[in-house]
């Protein structure tokens, strides 16, 4: 669960006032996209959700733990609750596929055998069978970005966070892979996808937060794209 109550963000760098006043909730187990236009504030909710930055005030819960009063020490338990997945893959190149996944379970200590036990399960998850030795170069946009989301879910997070996921994609594989994010979503999973794709929200009849100049402007299920002409 995520909520966020009048949240305001400065950034003391620039002054700029990135959010002002932005408050929803998401409940466990929604499918949720946040939209907007460049600028519109939609990073700085990531990066708040994700503990990267601090709000200037306002109250913020993700999944139990309370962002403004966080220790940072804590910050790494709140980040296994989260699975974030960033546009640009981020993998390892000089590591194969099983590598990339395994990587991400031996980072909170888990045991070789639940390794051996997770991973082959979140590749097959993903359609990613057969491809346990291949390296990021060998992979396609479309494969990559799968690699990207099993990584993610390979230490069961209560919520994915999705950052512009399809924006390195063709139509047909961004919809592949809105497709699994719904399988996904279906098994439990919360998930927040962050897009200014038209397009691929109107495909999915979701939740679509709305937000513009660092406030909301719509919530609902028609979305923000949904009455445009």
């Amino acid at each position: 669960m995520v909520q966020l109550n009048n949240v305001r963000m400065v950034y003391s760098s620039s002054g700029t006032e990135a959010l002002n006043g932005v408050s929803f909730k998401v409940d466990d187990g929604e499918f949720v996209f946040l939209v907007g236009p460049s600028g519109s504030g939609k990073t700085t909710i990531m990066k708040l959700i994700t503990g990267e930055v601090n709000a200037t005030s306002g109250r913020i819960i993700v999944n139990d733990f309370d962002m403004r009063r966080i220790k940072r020490r804590k910050l790494p338990q709140m980040r296994r609750t989260l699975g974030v997945i960033f546009q640009d893959f981020r993998l390892i190149e000089n590591m194969t596929v099983y590598d990339n996944v395994a990587f991400a379970m031996r980072v909170v200590g888990a045991s070789n055998r639940q390794i051996r036990k997770r991973v082959p399960y979140v590749l097959e998850l993903v359609g990613l069978e057969g491809r346990e030795k291949r390296f990021p170069n060998e992979l396609s946009g479309g494969e990559q970005q799968r690699v990207a989301i099993a990584r993610a879910l390979v230490n069961n997070p209560r919520m994915i966070v999705a950052d512009e996921p399809t924006g390195n994609l063709d139509p047909v594989r961004s919809l592949e892979l809105m497709l699994l994010f719904e399988k996904i979503n279906s098994m439990g999973t919360t998930i927040m996808v962050v897009t200014h794709e038209k397009e691929l929200v109107n495909a999915f009849a979701k939740r679509v937060i709305s937000i513009d100049n660092g406030v909301v402007i719509g919530d609902g299920m028609d979305g923000y794209f949904g009455n445009e002409a």
